[in-house]
């Protein structure tokens, strides 16, 4: 069986962009009690719900990530049957 190895330059992007979702998710907690002038002890009582954002909008990146990727490799392939086409 063959292994799998993890960079460490992968995993350092992969938690940049964790950190990136977490601190998004915070600042939404609190725009929200700004807005709705609730106490400032929701910051902590609502850590769950911050973690639980911070989930969805990883999930949402990998998937907008996911299409990215297979949208230029779609591309690289449309371009190279067009190289091979015009070479023949």
């Amino acid at each position: 069986m063959k292994d799998i190895v993890i960079t460490s330059k992968r995993i350092k992007k992969e938690t940049l962009i964790l950190l990136f979702c977490f601190i998004t998710a915070f600042l939404i907690n609190v725009a929200t009690i700004i807005i709705y002038k609730t106490p400032w002890i929701e910051v902590v009582t609502q850590i769950g719900y911050v973690i639980v954002i911070t989930i969805v909008l990883y999930v949402i990146v990998a998937l907008l990530r996911i299409l990215s990727w297979w949208l230029l490799k779609l591309f690289e392939i449309i371009k190279n049957r067009k190289k091979r086409l015009e070479n023949s």
